[in-house]
């Protein structure tokens, strides 16, 4: 039935195509012929002012201007040169070579006409008087009625006699003009004749062309249905086939079908493929990818490729737990190793589940649910999760987040803060953190764990970092003009260090801003060298070779190695401020922190305590060797003038420190 429809709509189509080409054709042979038709017109123009201008100029010197030798048109013409001048002119007159005759001074008054009047003629201020006036010859086709023809060839010259070539007056010529009417005449009859065998071939042309076409659109028409509804590179189905059958599925629920669900998956790390491999490598993967999750769902099942890295799956029938079981069967099939280009790469999926019509009943918001689980299983541990409102609501709100924090870095909206280091041995400043706050013009103040994790999940992580530390390369170079050497911490994010040439920009920064690399210093996460992070590894050796200091971070709550650490050109261990809360009622954090204080001076590294907020932990940690201390017994994070007021003095009163400002 669809093959018989189909083949209707393309003999429908090929009936079409053969009027609009019939159409175009006739439009266009009907320009072409304009087209000729004016130019035969412009060409037997064109002959008729060279003809008339040639026997004007063989009149003019043959005949008027040797009857009119020391005559003096001003005055007017003696009864002998008007005598003269008829008789040479009388026989081109008598044998119609010559229409009208005048003979004018430069005034215009007509001294000599072939019918003996002294009036008419073109008007003094015509142009085509005045470029004979000049010493130019003027031609034209005009009308004249008493003509065969219709038209009469005017000339209007100027009348050199002698040898000096000196113009004494004009010579308005009417030639006919029948011979070159003629001549035009049988051009359009050939070029009517030409255009008429044209039309019929080219209509001949286009019935074969018509035939012809309608015959391949009725075997090339699934081919197009298909190319459409599909994919180029895998094959399958593409997004607009996945919505028609996502909607077909929904209209089965509303008359009374199952339910069933709605998945989005996605490669994590894809770009990076293409980025070290090639995007021939890309495509070679997602090929691959696609045919494991086509092998690997059920015969009902729906598998499209949204586009780029993104899956889709319609799975109906399915409840919650088969469709964790039939996804966890799909992972594994999907995230096999391959090899691409001699490397072997283990392949990481997210899955991101809506059912319907639990989660939602209309397209659109089914997709924005299953996108907002995938999401959320992005930036946790697991790799297949099942809509929550929740989860999926802060996902889906850290979308907006990243679209504002986007215009906040155009806007300027960004601001640092800063908390001081303080050296527990003398109690001086050690250094200052650089914290970026967000000021939202409705929300206020932000602090960075409502959107870092935001911009860690997005490209802004990268100019947010720029920005970071341009502005802090900055403010340091204002502080120290004001007497305050201060080192200056900054976070970067491991995003960062996977950056290629994120080292060699940090050195242009440095250079460009003078700042001194020994009073800079990189804090990074345990987590971003942790595992097999070759990049960031190799960015961290990179930046100590620049003289710059690099910190661990939040130590102790990653999954850095000791063998892992002792290779890395670290200056500074910070200690997670979780260890130090814990420790007056915890005696395991206690030990911890001790634990971690010797191996960082075993290490040959300075330790700084995060998170300080009493006497009590401040004494212990002092007694415990460590090196400097952060925390709101100190100072909460303030504005660099702020702390340049505030530690005006060089001895520093820990405990009066504890003002309790927005800046927080």
């Amino acid at each position: 039935m669809r093959l018989r429809i189909w083949a209707g709509e393309g003999g429908s189509a090929g009936s079409r195509l053969f009027a609009a080409y019939a159409v175009a054709s006739l439009v266009t042979v009907g320009i072409l012929g304009g087209v000729l038709t004016q130019g035969y017109r412009d060409e037997a123009a064109d002959r008729g002012r060279d003809h008339g201008s040639a026997q004007a100029a063989v009149i003019e010197e043959m005949a008027v201007a040797p009857a009119l030798d020391g005559a003096d048109l001003t005055a007017g013409l003696t009864d002998q040169q008007r005598e003269r001048l008829q008789t040479a002119t009388d026989l081109a007159i008598f044998r119609g070579s010559v229409v009208r005759l005048r003979v004018r001074n430069f005034a215009g008054r007509v001294v000599f006409a072939d019918d003996g009047s002294t009036v008419g003629g073109v008007s003094v201020s015509d142009p085509s008087f005045r470029t004979a006036v000049a010493g130019r010859s003027d031609v034209k086709v005009v009308a004249e009625e008493s003509r065969p023809s219709g038209q009469v060839i005017r000339v209007v010259q100027p009348i050199i006699i002698g040898a000096s070539g000196q113009s004494v007056g004009v010579l308005e010529l009417y030639l006919p003009n029948e011979a070159i009417a003629a001549h035009l005449r049988q051009q359009m009859r050939q070029a009517y004749l030409r255009l008429g065998t044209g039309l019929v071939l080219l209509y001949v042309v286009l019935a074969l062309i018509s035939w012809s076409t309608t015959r391949s659109m009725r075997r090339n028409a699934a081919r197009h249905r298909h190319e459409a509804l599909h994919d180029g590179l895998t094959g399958l189905p593409n997004r607009a086939a996945f919505r028609a059958r996502t909607q077909t599925e929904l209209d089965a629920v509303d008359r009374g079908g199952s339910g069933g669900a709605v998945v989005l998956a996605d490669l994590n790390r894809f770009k990076e493929v293409n980025d070290t491999l090639g995007h021939h490598a890309g495509d070679e993967l997602l090929q691959i990818v696609a045919d494991r999750l086509a092998g690997s769902v059920r015969s009902g099942d729906t598998v499209a490729r949204l586009g780029g890295d993104e899956f889709g799956l319609i799975m109906p029938g399915a409840t919650d737990d088969e469709v964790v079981s039939l996804l966890t069967r799909i992972r594994d099939a999907v995230t096999q190793e391959v090899t691409l280009d001699g490397v072997p790469l283990s392949i990481e999926a997210s899955f991101g589940v809506a059912l319907y019509p639990a989660h939602g009943t209309g397209i659109e918001e089914l997709l924005q649910h299953a996108d907002a689980a995938m999401y959320h299983g992005k930036r946790g541990t697991a790799d297949i999760v099942l809509y929550s409102g929740h989860s999926a609501l802060q996902a889906t709100s850290w979308l907006a987040v990243q679209a504002e924090l986007r215009h906040s870095l155009e806007r300027d909206e960004l601001e640092l803060l800063y908390q001081p280091k303080i050296r527990l041995s003398d109690g001086l400043v050690a250094g200052v953190e650089a914290l970026v706050r967000w000021r939202h013009p409705e929300r206020g103040l932000i602090p960075p764990s409502e959107f870092l994790p935001a911009a860690e999940q997005s490209g802004l992580i990268e100019p947010l970092t720029a920005w970071v530390l341009r502005r802090a390369l900055a403010d340091q170079a204002a502080w120290m003009a004001q007497g305050r050497s201060w080192p200056v911490s900054i976070n970067i994010s491991a995003r960062n260090l996977e950056s290629p040439g994120f080292p060699e920009y940090v050195a242009a920064l440095l250079a460009e801003t003078g700042a001194a690399p020994a009073l800079v210093t990189l804090e990074i996460t345990e987590t971003a060298v942790a595992g097999d992070a070759e990049a960031a590894i190799a960015a961290v050796h990179a930046l100590a070779a620049l003289g710059i200091g690099v910190a661990v971070d939040d130590f102790g709550i990653g999954f850095t190695s000791l063998s892992q650490l002792r290779g890395l050109p670290v200056s500074e261990i910070k200690i997670d401020r979780t260890f130090i809360g814990g420790m007056p009622h915890d005696h395991q954090d206690r030990a911890i922190v001790r634990s971690v204080i010797e191996l960082g001076h075993a290490l040959g590294v300075r330790v700084t305590a995060e998170g300080v907020e009493t006497v009590r932990v401040r004494r212990w940690l002092l007694e415990a060797g460590c090196d400097d201390v952060q925390g709101f017994l100190f100072s909460q994070p303030a504005p660099w003038p702020i702390l340049v007021d505030r530690y005006a003095a060089h001895d520093v009163p820990l405990l009066a420190l504890t003002s309790q400002q927005e800046y927080r």
